[in-house]
């Protein structure tokens, strides 16, 4: 029977609703696997950033339906802000800076989700040439750091596992640039700093490497936590996929990058021409080898804090830092979000 021209129309026009119809579906799937993550550092593009920089470059969140970007920061506290006032959605950030902050000011509303650095990288750095060798030494001491500085911060929980006062020892305070300066010219009897940090600018200012104390805090008592991946409290209850597919991502780089810390330094390279790759390379090495491949680490896995050490951590810094501890202080860290314990294990 012939068609007539009127329900060839109708059925034309069917089929036009049909590829309307999938073409919305693959429009709403494609949303879905782009969603926007803005991440924030807690510092410039060096060695450590390398995981980060290769899961972005190496695709690994795109795999994830994630549509990342990388920003470099200017502090902890700066990068908690950053989340706070939903500039950023996701960060880097000492953990420390996270639980001063939110105490400061409640509502601060950021969560950490993966603790990067299982210890604290602060440490003391004093020359063998001025006396000091050890906690004992530093009484009457004048040290050096920006007041803003973790080692500065925590030394009162320093002090008090080590037998001595909080005042037994003089602040004076000095830009980043210039303390380890300073200490190199003898102008101060030590300074406080990120281990991985201050040990290679002393180096570079042409300190003898036998001539360096560094008193790690992780080595005399502090327990507290150090750098962890942060995340918008809105973020992770109204897309915890998201916030799951990130640390998926990042695990993996992670892990890439304690196997083959030399490949992965590449990534930084790439992202800002002007590091010294050697110097980085080394920036990153110090850091997998004493602030994430830990005892802890090993038994537990990347990312992941006990709860016992936590709570002894948060103790010691509400004492040291003089806040006042709340149930809010105590749930910043959720494991929810953590790839499996199988998936976080140290290659």
């Amino acid at each position: 029977m012939q068609q007539t021209k009127s329900s060839r129309l109708k059925r034309f026009g069917r089929g036009i609703k049909l590829l309307a119809g999938l073409g919305a579906l693959a429009l709403s799937l494609g949303a879905k696997a782009d969603t926007d993550i803005r991440f924030t550092l807690d510092w410039r593009f060096e060695g450590p950033s390398a995981p980060f920089l290769m899961a972005l470059e190496k695709g690994y969140f795109k795999d994830e339906g994630l549509n990342v970007s990388i920003d470099s920061g200017s502090g902890s506290a700066g990068a908690v802000t950053r989340l706070a006032t939903n500039a950023y959605d996701m960060g880097f950030a000492d953990y420390s800076a996270l639980t001063e902050t939110t105490a400061n000011n409640p509502g601060t509303n950021v969560t950490g989700v993966y603790m990067v650095y299982n210890a604290m990288p602060a440490a003391v750095f004093a020359l063998k040439s001025s006396g000091i060798k050890e906690p004992a030494d530093l009484k009457g001491k004048t040290l050096g750091a920006p007041v803003f500085d973790g080692g500065r911060k925590a030394w009162p929980s320093f002090a008090r596992h080590n037998g001595l006062e909080v005042g037994d020892v003089t602040w004076q305070s000095v830009e980043p640039a210039i303390r380890e300066t300073l200490l190199a010219r003898g102008q101060l009897d030590g300074i406080t700093g990120f281990y991985f940090t201050s040990l290679l600018n002393l180096e570079a200012r042409g300190v003898d490497p036998d001539d360096i104390v560094a008193l790690k805090y992780p080595d005399y008592g502090v327990e507290f936590y150090g750098n962890t991946i942060v995340a918008r409290n809105d973020l992770l209850e109204s897309n915890p996929e998201a916030v799951k597919g990130f640390l998926r991502a990042f695990n993996k780089a992670l892990q890439e990058t304690i196997a083959d810390p030399d490949s992965a330094i590449v990534y930084v390279k790439k992202r800002d021409q002007l590091i010294d790759e050697k110097l980085e390379l080394r920036r990153l090495k110090l850091a997998l080898d004493t602030n994430v491949v830990t005892d802890e680490t090993r038994a537990e896995g990347l990312g992941a804090v006990t709860e016992e050490r936590m709570q002894r951590a948060l103790a010691d810094m509400v004492a040291s830092y003089g806040l006042t501890a709340t149930p809010e202080l105590a749930a910043l860290f959720d494991s929810s979000y953590l790839p499996a314990e199988a998936e976080r294990q140290i290659p």
